[in-house]
C-alpha cells in the first residue's frame, strides 16, 4: 500500500503517565500508566485488554479528558488542527467533545426528568453549532432542529429494541440494559472522529450486543478512529483491528 493511501492517524498517545496520590495514606503514590503510546488511524478500532487495575479505564479518562496526565501527550488530530489533550483548557476539552469525540462509558448520566429521547437528541442539536452551544435560536428554529433529531433518535432506538414507551420517560428509571442502550445511542448517533467505549456491551443481551457490533462496525466504515475496553471476547474479536496490553512493559500490541 503507499503511503498517501494509508489511513490518516486521528490519535497520538506519547509517553503519557498517570499516577494517583492516596492523601488517607500519608501522600503514598499510586502508579497507574507509565509511558504509555499508541496511535489510532481513521477507521482502526484498539481494543486496551490486561488484567484489572492495570489502567484500561484510567487511560480512557485521560483519552476523553476527565483526568490530567503527569507527563506525555494525547494528540488528537482534527480538521481544524491538532490538540493536546493532556494540555488543553476545559473550554477546549468540552468543544471536542461536542464536536470531534464520541464517549459511551458503563454508566449513563442523564439529567433528572428529561426523557430518554431528548438525552439523545441533545447530542444532535450540539452538531448543530458546536462552537456557540446555546447559542439563542427562534423557537420555530429550535421546534423544528428538536423534532427532527428526535426523528432520528427514534430510528436509533428501534434499531436497539428500545421499547417505545420507554421513549418519552426518564431514564433514569430503566434497568441497566435499558440505560446502556440510552447510553450507547447517544455516543453513536452522529459520527465522530473519535469513540472512546468503555465496556459498550455491558448488561446487554446476545440480540442487541449484535446490534451494537453493527454500529461500531458501521462507524469504522465512515473513517472513526475507536478505542475501546471489551471483555466481552467475542464483541471484541468482532470489531478490534489491534490489541494494546497494558500493565506490561514495554506496551504489547497484537494484530488480527
Amino acid at each position: 500500500m503507499k503511503r498517501d493511501s494509508l489511513p490518516a492517524t486521528v490519535l497520538e498517545v506519547r509517553g503519557l503517565c498517570k499516577r494517583f496520590t492516596l492523601h488517607l495514606r500519608h501522600g503514598l503514590e499510586l502508579p497507574v500508566l507509565h509511558d504509555v503510546s499508541l496511535s489510532v488511524a481513521a477507521g482502526e478500532c484498539l481494543a486496551l485488554v490486561g488484567p484489572s487495575g492495570q489502567g484500561k479505564s484510567t487511560l480512557m479518562k485521560c483519552l476523553v479528558g476527565s483526568y490530567g496526565a503527569d507527563a506525555g501527550q494525547i494528540l488528537l488530530h482534527t480538521p481544524q488542527g491538532t490538540v493536546d489533550i493532556a494540555a488543553a483548557s476545559a473550554q477546549q476539552v468540552l468543544a471536542l467533545r461536542r464536536r470531534d469525540i464520541a464517549w459511551v462509558s458503563q454508566f449513563l448520566r442523564a439529567v433528572p426528568r428529561v426523557s430518554a429521547l431528548d438525552v439523545v437528541a441533545e447530542r444532535l442539536l450540539e452538531a448543530a453549532d458546536p462552537t456557540a452551544p446555546g447559542a439563542e435560536l427562534d423557537d420555530e428554529t429550535h421546534s423544528s432542529r428538536l423534532e427532527a433529531a428526535r426523528e432520528t433518535v427514534r430510528v436509533l432506538f428501534a434499531r436497539l429494541n428500545l421499547p417505545p414507551a420507554l421513549w418519552e420517560l426518564p431514564p433514569a428509571t430503566f434497568s441497566g440494559g435499558e440505560q446502556q442502550r440510552v447510553n450507547i445511542a447517544r455516543g453513536l448517533v452522529r459520527p465522530a472522529r473519535l469513540l472512546l467505549l468503555d465496556e459498550p456491551t455491558a448488561s446487554l443481551d446476545a440480540a442487541n450486543r449484535a446490534v451494537v457490533v453493527e454500529l461500531i462496525t458501521q462507524a469504522k466504515a465512515r473513517g472513526t478512529a475507536v478505542v475501546g475496553i471489551f471483555h466481552d471476547e467475542e464483541v471484541r474479536d468482532a470489531v478490534a483491528t489491534r490489541c494494546l496490553t497494558l500493565g506490561v512493559s514495554p506496551s504489547k500490541e497484537s494484530h488480527d
